[in-house]
């Protein structure tokens, strides 16, 4: 194979590692706006964290994944989203890091492949399939 299709081919799956992980947080994130960050706020409270912090999730389950998916400071969006899903592992998960789910599966599965999948966006980049390609954040 020659550099210019590997390249187009890394290129393809930069764009569809995109778009999974910004379409299924952005599915999260919709959830969560539609009963108002609820559960979020709850969880806040316990930690005596004042509840109106819930909506920077907001930022990291919406905006974020949007920006990502289209490929817009995909850098700078992952780290946002790496670091909301760090923190709903640490207030919301952290008794199910050491488990298995129901089906044998990591108790955490699906919030550490949100967790890494954005983590792997941050040091891959966007791609050039992407609107934005020309800053350090792309």
């Amino acid at each position: 194979m020659n550099a210019l299709k590997i390249e187009q081919s890394s290129n393809i799956g930069m764009l569809l590692l995109r778009s999974t992980i910004g379409i299924l947080i952005l599915f999260h994130g919709i959830a969560n706006l539609n009963s108002n960050y609820a559960f979020i706020k709850q969880l806040l409270e316990g930690y005596q964290i004042p509840d109106f912090l819930a909506y920077g999730v907001f930022i990291g389950e919406v905006i974020a994944p949007i920006l990502i998916i289209i490929g817009y400071k995909t850098r700078l969006n992952s780290l946002i989203i790496a670091f909301n899903f760090l923190t709903a592992i640490v207030l919301a998960h952290s008794s199910d890091i050491l488990s298995l789910n129901q089906f044998g599966g990591w108790g955490i599965e699906l919030q550490a492949l949100y967790l890494f999948g954005a983590t792997t966006l941050f040091f891959i980049g966007a791609g050039r399939y992407a609107v934005s390609i020309h800053s350090k954040w792309d």
